[in-house]
């Protein structure tokens, strides 16, 4: 107790730190997840009827089930078919190479012999076995890399907030210090801990901060999931279910279900066909895997311990794919491309380029844009030759589809000669001056707790073609970006640089008067997370009250308009900005917890402001097109009863310059700049450069 009591005080005086990734959790990409619990002896039924809202795992919740009720479920919880040997050798052929176990979900029973609680599976069932130990142990002797799932909220610990509708509610002290115990003694008691899988609550950022460093300091290789909060993290989590589309500059993982309605076991689940879904979750993890994340796919075993057959028979048909097709799914990097073609995905090893055509589709011929280097051979993994040939300078790949009957998708291997590389297309610079409208950004997940999870832009780069030696960057920037620490790499040279650091005088752009017309504002309500876009939202029609959107009745520019709100609500506005030339205009916006600038459906900037603070304002400079403009702002309140925000048009703003020193260029005709900031609070945290201009 008094070292962690030591610990904790520690950690909340010290700063957040990252450590470098585990290569062994980067390059396993494929994982079990197991969400197993008393609820799973309930199997989605309360009282003889189907409990059909919410995830099974929390009926307690969802069925609003008295606590001394559902404890007594314990009472009869006898798993006689659990074998935990059997479960990793299932996950073996299933071709996974770890396993996620739930230690403790949101009802607070421990699957583990906890210390801290009889509530737990050898103190309060009639089994009487310590089900995690056996799991972690047949993960060693069968060579699976074991890793763990803790709840941050509990629903038996009487010093904790009560059931609440989120799932996100604060940690009280008592509380907090009971989570660190029962972590303390996961990664004392179990062995190599691969991955901690925190879920849900609204932590401090001295909370988290403190179990980051509690599980750093006892298992330096174990990595931690982004659901701790405050950005203190190893690796960004997506939302349930969720693929994305973009390309993520950090370690990170989607967790995924059979089936979306659950995680937990459900005896009246509608589960299709096995062939279906097989493919289905095929296509998922070459998704997850071609962008460079982990894929984490959850069983939920029934209570007798037992795998649902249907999950069983779709994991070996998965396990038997991916037995043939394996070499470009594990130990790869992401597609090196900037473009994503919708019926492919792309993966790297070495001197391979693999590519995964979907069968639905049925392509003819591949077009790889940006390829250089010569392609020494080119087939479908288990099957026949491709042609290559070389058309305006681009490789051209061309053959009927050729793959099993059975398989959804189709392999295609490249076998490349040394040296080979991809240059840069969609992001290829021409001209002195660069922006970010021309810019790639790579992006991360970031989260103060789930509610508050978003897209975060954590870098820009640009591709450019030159045929100089070195060059010499002037980077311009305006007020809110003095101070800030960043990071300019040119080929793979860096330099860090602090932006003001000299006593510079900024030249003031003047907003020639006339020119720019703000239209009336309207307003629709959003959803309780604050990361979510609904479809459309980006463009809106010529008549917005067609599309929902209401005016806001009251509004002033420049005035702080304050509406009463409650937590974890969010808020759109809308209006039209006419610009009578193409010019760049600056703007201070006022907002809460958090907000989101989309210019002509162009995200300009997003992320949360400070715990604590009701209002915030920032200047945003709006690169307007000629004629009009749609400016689209999502403002969040995660944690006041109401919320402030305003909109100030600038008639004036200052743009400061500083050269970045000479930069050698490697041999070749392309080039790649990227900047990423130094002073933010975690790798997954947003960069907020959105006023920066370079000039070479």
């Amino acid at each position: 107790m008094k070292k962690i009591v030591f610990l904790f005080l520690l950690c909340a005086l010290g700063a957040y730190g990252e450590k470098k990734p585990d290569s062994k959790w980067l390059d396993q990409k494929f994982s079990m997840f197991i969400h197993w619990g008393i609820y799973s002896e309930l199997g989605g039924v309360w009282e003889g009827k189907p409990i059909t809202q919410g995830y099974s795992e929390q009926i307690q919740s969802q069925a609003g089930i008295f606590g001394d009720w559902y404890a007594a479920v314990a009472d009869r919880f006898y798993p006689v078919c659990w074998n935990a040997d059997s479960i990793v050798t299932l996950a073996r052929r299933a071709g996974m190479k770890s396993i996620v176990f739930t230690s403790k979900h949101h009802d607070g029973f421990c699957m583990y012999h906890s210390r801290y609680t009889d509530y737990n599976i050898v103190d309060a069932t009639p089994f009487k076995r310590d089900v995690m130990k056996e799991l972690a142990e047949a993960c060693r002797k069968q060579g699976m890399r074991f890793g763990v799932y803790f709840s941050l909220i509990d629903w038996h610990f009487p010093q904790a907030y009560p059931i609440s509708s989120h799932n996100a509610d604060p940690l009280t002290p008592e509380h907090y210090i009971y989570n660190l115990k029962q972590v303390e003694e996961i990664m004392t008691g179990y062995g190599d801990i691969s991955e901690i899988w925190f879920d849900m609550g609204s932590l401090t950022s001295e909370q988290s901060r403190g179990l980051y460093h509690l599980v750093d300091s006892l298992q330096p290789s174990c990595m931690i999931s982004g659901r701790l909060g405050n950005d203190c993290s190893d690796f960004s989590v997506l939302g349930d279910n969720e693929y994305p589309d973009d390309k993520i500059g950090v370690p990170w993982q989607t967790a995924a279900s059979f089936f979306d309605e659950t995680w937990g076991y459900r005896s009246w689940q509608k589960r299709g066909e096995v062939a279906e879904k097989r493919d289905e979750k095929l296509r998922s993890l070459i998704k997850v895997v071609s962008r460079g994340g982990n894929y984490l796919l959850n069983i939920g075993p029934k209570g007798d311990g037992s795998v649902v057959p249907f999950e069983q028979e779709v994991l070996e048909k998965m396990g038997s794919w991916l037995g043939k097709y394996g070499e470009g799914v594990y130990g790869v990097r992401a597609n090196p491309f900037e473009y994503l073609y919708p019926w492919q995905d792309i993966t790297v090893k070495g001197n391979r380029i693999y590519i995964f055509a979907d069968k639905s589709v049925s392509p003819v011929n591949i077009r790889l844009d940006g390829l250089r280097g010569q392609i020494l051979s080119a087939s479908y993994v288990g099957g026949g030759p491709v042609t290559v040939r070389q058309e305006k300078g681009e490789w051209q790949l061309y053959g009927q589809p050729c793959w099993q009957e059975d398989s959804p998708l189709g392999v295609i291997c490249l076998e490349m000669e040394d040296g080979w590389k991809v240059e840069p297309v969609n992001s290829r610079v021409r001209g002195k001056k660069w922006t970010l409208d021309n810019a790639t950004p790579l992006y991360a997940y970031s989260c103060i707790d789930y509610y508050t999870g978003f897209r975060s832009t954590v870098a820009y780069t640009w591709g450019f073609q030159t045929s100089k030696k070195q060059v010499k960057p002037t980077l311009y920037y305006t007020d809110n970006e003095r101070g800030r620490k960043i990071r300019m790499l040119v080929d793979g040279v860096e330099r860090e640089v602090v932006l003001g650091d000299r006593n510079l005088q900024g030249n003031s752009v003047y907003l020639k008067k006339g020119t720019v017309k703000w239209g009336r504002v309207y307003t629709k309500p959003s959803g309780s997370v604050f990361g979510n876009l609904p479809a459309g939202i980006d463009r809106i029609p010529g008549n917005p009250e067609e599309a929902g959107w209401k005016k806001l009745t009251g509004f002033q520019y420049g005035k702080i308009n304050e509406l009463g709100m409650r937590q974890r609500k969010s808020l759109f506005l809308y209006t039209e900005i006419e610009s009578d030339r193409v010019q760049r205009i600056s703007v201070e916006l006022g907002s809460g917890n958090g907000i989101l600038v989309l210019l002509n459906g162009r995200e300009i900037t997003a992320h949360l402001s400070e715990k604590g603070k009701l209002y915030n304002k920032e200047s945003v400079v709006l690169p307007l097109q000629k004629g009009k403009n749609q400016l689209v702002i999502k403002l969040y309140n995660r944690f006041e009863k109401k919320i402030c925000f305003s909109i100030k048009p600038e008639e004036e703003y200052k743009v400061y310059k500083q050269e970045m020193g000479t930069f050698p260029l490697e041999p070749g005709k392309w080039h790649r700049c990227e900047i990423r900031p130094l002073d933010v609070l975690s790798k997954c945290s947003a960069m907020r450069l959105n006023n920066i201009e370079l000039e070479f």
